[in-house]
């Protein structure tokens, strides 16, 4: 999520590092992160039918490589897309955080992406936090904005930008609650926010673009159609337009 601690640490690339937050606070979030888990799979035993299984592995793999690409957004300050509303749009809120989740793991444990310490407070903000607060939003929007192509994108991009602009709140919640140096939470809340609604906006673009292409052909594959409304007439065939 950041790499922005410049005259204070070393810059990290993509996830929370170990020793940013102190040793307590990262094992209370890695608690905070194990129930969260826990209930999504127990409650998405619940969605889970022949659509949604192969699909969440298509999502996860989705969600693999575009965080993969870290990019520099202010001298300093480096960033990666989060892939959760997008996750939440096509299979749900508690798959789409399993989803994050088991990416995020598998960064840590194989390519060093985030602290193995860090690790829950990385799964509590980018799956648990980024995926409730995608579903809130996406919930709300999909009952007022038109039922069309523009429409579903422009879910997918505001709730983006929100959903990562939240997460990455949760950080600045943890660290000042932990924090190992003496940053300022102001700053370091103006640079997240800052930083974040430009990383949200590009991952809303990715999203709403995927999210309309899947549902001009399989409808039915879109969780948030299929949960939230009944399908737009828009979508019933492939190449429809509003």
């Amino acid at each position: 999520m950041l790499s922005s601690y410049a005259g204070a640490m070393d810059t990290q690339a993509m996830h929370i590092a170990n020793g940013i937050v102190d040793g307590p606070v990262s094992a209370i979030f890695l608690i905070v992160a194990a129930v969260g888990l826990a209930f999504c799979v127990w409650r998405a035993k619940l969605d889970l039918d022949d659509r949604l299984a192969p699909m969440a592995g298509l999502v996860a793999a989705f969600i693999f490589a575009v965080q993969m690409l870290n990019f520099q957004v202010l001298p300093g300050v480096s960033g990666h897309l989060l892939g959760g509303t997008l996750a939440v749009m096509l299979v749900g809120p508690y798959v789409g955080a399993l989803c994050v989740a088991t990416v995020l793991i598998v960064q840590c444990l194989l390519f060093a992406d985030g602290g193995l310490t860090a690790l829950g407070l990385n799964v509590t903000n980018m799956a648990l936090i980024g995926a409730a607060a995608a579903y809130v939003l996406v919930a709300a929007l999909l009952r007022v904005l038109p039922r069309n192509p523009a429409g579903l994108g422009a879910t997918a991009l505001i709730a983006s930008v929100a959903g990562v602009v939240l997460a990455s709140m949760g950080f600045v919640v943890e660290y000042a609650l932990g924090g190992t140096t003496e940053l300022s939470i102001g700053a370091i809340a103006a640079t997240m926010a800052g930083v974040h609604t430009l990383i949200g906006i590009g991952e809303g673009l990715i999203a709403a673009v995927t999210v309309v292409t899947v549902a001009r052909v399989r409808p039915d594959l879109v969780y948030a159609l299929r949960h939230f409304r009944k399908p737009a007439p828009a979508f019933h065939k492939a190449g429809a337009t509003a």
